[in-house]
């Protein structure tokens, strides 16, 4: 694992979750907390310059999800409520009630906000909820056949495909010219390691997890209609097409709901600059909901 970055300005905190295992988070800035999640194929380290952008208003909490930094490992009996559960204990010990929950992060807020979270008010980038609730289980399956024949890269292609995450010409490249380049990319990576980054090859384990969490959402996301708190639905113009259909169905779901679309930003918009993000730009689509929700 990657260790997270301590410099100035950022500080380093951690909690318990319900089951005991450590949950790691840095903080950094001065008034109400707000809390990002991340989401998958990243860390905490990703939203660092977001965190940054809202730091003069907001008390910000970037916590490595289980698996990344300083944070424990998944327990055998996986599902969505263990992320429910480490949230729930950095927000009871931190004392923020303001969510941003990104990707799969996103999945995880809306989850705690339906379960009776401390939640107050919730941005929701990007939950990957697809049309068929059968589509991520057929994912899973097909990534974890591939992780259990040592086929790494194929795994994560597997992955990228099936999830709409990679620029639309990868849809035009063969797999295994796609499984060639994620090989290469990940030695590089082992050469020349990206200070504070997690690497791909350690990230890749972790999808199991993400998918899973994913395909038990999909099939209970009625469920999110529960929801009763203010929640800002964010999204890229550019994102993936099933993306913004998610967030059309969640709009007409939740009562309080409003919706706001990046012009020209995608999927990668909540993370640094080096990864292709616009955290200035996410950054002041929060500030505008989180003072008009009041």
């Amino acid at each position: 694992m990657s260790q997270p970055v301590t410099t100035p300005p950022f500080a380093v905190g951690s909690v318990q979750s319900r089951d005991g295992t450590p949950i790691s988070y840095r903080h950094v800035g001065e008034g109400p907390g707000l809390v990002v999640l991340h989401g998958t194929m990243s860390s905490a380290e990703n939203h660092v310059e977001l965190a940054m952008a809202l730091a003069d208003a907001y008390t910000v909490y970037i916590p490595d999800r289980r698996g990344r930094g300083e944070s424990g490992p998944f327990p055998a009996a996986y599902g969505v409520q263990t992320e429910v559960e480490d949230l729930d204990a950095v927000l009871e010990a931190t004392g923020a009630t303001d969510v941003l929950g990104v990707s799969s992060g996103a999945i995880i807020g809306l989850e705690a906000a339906a379960g009776g979270s401390r939640i107050r008010r919730l941005a929701a980038f990007e939950p990957p909820l697809f049309d068929n609730p059968e589509t991520p289980r057929a994912l899973l399956t097909r990534f974890d056949a591939e992780m259990a024949r040592g086929r790494l890269a194929v795994a994560l292609v597997v992955a990228m495909k099936g999830a709409k995450m990679g620029p639309p010409i990868f849809n035009l490249v063969p797999d295994g010219l796609l499984a060639s380049m994620t090989t290469l990319a990940m030695r590089q990576e082992d050469r020349r390691p990206r200070n504070g980054y997690v690497p791909m090859r350690s990230l890749a384990p972790l999808l199991h997890y993400d998918l899973q969490l994913v395909a038990e959402a999909n099939t209970a996301e009625a469920g999110f209609a529960r929801i009763d708190q203010r929640v800002l639905l964010l999204g890229g113009s550019k994102s993936p097409g099933y993306l913004r259909a998610a967030l059309d169905r969640l709009q007409g779901m939740l009562p309080n709901a409003e919706r706001v679309e990046l012009a020209g930003l995608d999927h990668s918009a909540t993370w640094n600059t080096d990864l292709r993000g616009n955290p200035g730009s996410v950054a002041d689509a929060l500030r505008r909901f989180f003072v008009k929700a009041g």
